[in-house]
């Protein structure tokens, strides 16, 4: 066994428990030139030993190092070596994610660029956390101070500037502050609490995929939970492939592997999608199985009508019963419910017990419902969902179970908001402000202004901002409504500067 397999394998946590510490999968983004690609070149070449022929031309586009934490424990961490990578981004709308923690580069020699605006987008519309790293403070040029303002003015709260945003100021050619910044990876891979399943099977996603002469199709793929064997079979949309031929991120053939890890898969029959999600199976059948399900479901979508929606919100829902019979009692009351705003689309059916298949099948989307009527999930089943949480419910008499998708519809229903103004005031004069908080009087020339209203702050005719109306007084007392016609003083909670002359126009928001 080589020494870079010796180090990570000592450093892989153990145990069989469903709570095992899952190591991080990290990715890196930012502006092109901020330094990504170089502070991943360093972390790479300083946490691996290139003893292996070949050197890091063997090397996937993932990989493992070794850091430790603040006891001194060797601990893993998984990068994603290409940055800003394809797969980050898609796990958006597919309800899982290829990275666990991003980092955020940002150059100290030219601070904030639009790139490292659509890079901090991503991350937050991908809900993952986020370290900041400020590289190149080795640079002549370099103003630290001036990045984190920078930074803080672009809504990137920082530690010790108004927010809880961790950062790390760093020199990836140097290696200044590497360290610390996997160090930091860990902490907060602590405070988020990772953890997996080994005796699971496999699950995960797809980062890279590519056709190769000799070889054929190959996919880069990170385990997100489970452990996968050589033996077992893997399915991902409509590809399947054995495990055969599995390798590690050195390009060696390995065993088995474990959430996190990084592999390579050879021999897939078809090309698998870049960032969408696979399956591991014990049996082959079980994964043609899986496959039927998906193209069966393909061609519902084109072929029948009754899962074809042109509502606004769509329920995908997976219907298991004790017979065949009752099935089609379920379908035919769940069309009842169907309107132009919301609708069920039945994307799987079925006689016998709730399965590790039907849970796999609703895990592709997060908004999948799976109901079972006089029957239950059978013991593996419960077991997965303890990991993948579809929501399942199970009933055993029909009208109970279509009065809780009724509930269903008017909670998941699309909503509609509706601003009403209830009255408007003239700003005749203004008395200073502290803190957002602006003291004003006026007179009420519309319907009626209301403690606690918000308002639209206008000027000559045009909206420049809103606020609340924090205190109300009519003759110095505190009133909870002005109506039209009086004179009043009231303090509004706005950033906003108020000028006489200003209308704040009260208003209610009603959803409906």
């Amino acid at each position: 066994m080589s020494e870079e397999i010796k180090t990570i394998e000592k450093a892989r946590p153990t145990g069989e428990s469903s709570g095992r510490i899952r190591p991080p999968v990290v990715v890196v983004m930012g502006h092109v030139d901020h330094g990504k690609s170089t502070l991943l070149d360093y972390i790479r070449k300083s946490n691996i030993v290139d003893s292996e022929a070949g050197g890091i031309t063997q090397h996937i586009s993932a990989y493992e190092v070794v850091s430790k934490d603040d006891k001194g424990e060797p601990r893993l961490i998984t990068f994603l070596d290409t940055p800003g990578h394809e797969a980050f981004s898609k796990m958006r709308t597919r309800g899982a994610q290829a990275a666990d923690i991003a980092i955020l580069v940002v150059s100290a020699e030219d601070s904030v660029k639009a790139q490292t605006l659509e890079a901090y987008n991503t991350i937050i519309e991908s809900k993952v956390p986020y370290i900041v790293a400020i590289n190149k403070i080795d640079r002549p040029n370099a103003n630290i101070e001036k990045t984190k303002m920078d930074l803080v003015e672009k809504g990137i709260y920082l530690e010790g500037l108004g927010g809880d945003i961790p950062f790390v100021p760093i020199s990836s050619k140097e290696g200044t502050g590497i360290d610390e910044l996997l160090s930091m990876i860990i902490l907060v891979a602590d405070i988020q609490g990772f953890t997996g399943n080994p005796s699971l099977n496999a699950t995960g996603v797809i980062i890279e995929a590519k056709r190769d002469p000799q070889r054929g199709i190959s996919a880069t793929c990170i385990i997100k939970d489970g452990t996968l064997k050589s033996g077992m079979f893997v399915a991902c949309g409509e590809a399947i492939v054995t495990t055969r031929i599995l390798e590690n991120f050195l390009g060696k053939p390995i065993k088995e592997a474990t959430f996190s890890s990084p592999i390579r898969l050879v021999g897939f029959e078809s090309m698998p999608d870049v960032g969408s999600i696979f399956y591991s199976f014990n049996t082959k059948k079980e994964a043609e199985n899986y496959i039927k399900n998906i193209k069966d479901e393909n061609l519902n979508d084109v072929t029948s009508n009754k899962n074809v929606s042109t509502a606004e919100k769509v329920i995908p829902i997976i219907i298991k019963t004790d017979v065949m019979g009752t099935i089609e009692a379920i379908e035919k009351e769940i069309g009842k419910l169907n309107t132009e705003e919301i609708s069920f689309k039945i994307i799987g059916k079925g006689v016998g017990a709730i399965n590790e298949s039907d849970l796999k099948m609703g895990n592709v989307n997060k908004d999948t419902i799976i109901v079972g009527f006089n029957t239950k999930m059978d013991n593996g089943a419960r077991d997965l969902n303890e990991s993948l949480h579809v929501k399942v419910e199970t009933f055993d008499i029909i009208y109970k179970l279509i009065d809780w998708l009724k509930e269903l519809v008017e909670e998941r229903r699309p909503r509609i908001e509706t601003v009403v103004v209830i009255g408007s005031l003239k700003v005749l004069k203004t008395f200073g402000s502290t803190k957002g908080k602006h003291i004003v009087g006026g007179k009420v020339v519309e319907g009626k202004i209301t403690f606690g209203s918000k308002v639209r702050i206008m000027r000559r005719e045009f909206e420049i901002g809103t606020g609340k109306i924090v205190e109300l007084q009519l003759n110095k007392i505190k009133a909870k409504e002005v109506q039209e016609g009086s004179e009043c003083g009231l303090q509004v909670e706005t950033k906003i500067d108020i000028a006489a002359g200003d209308v704040l126009e009260a208003f209610e928001v009603t959803i409906s």
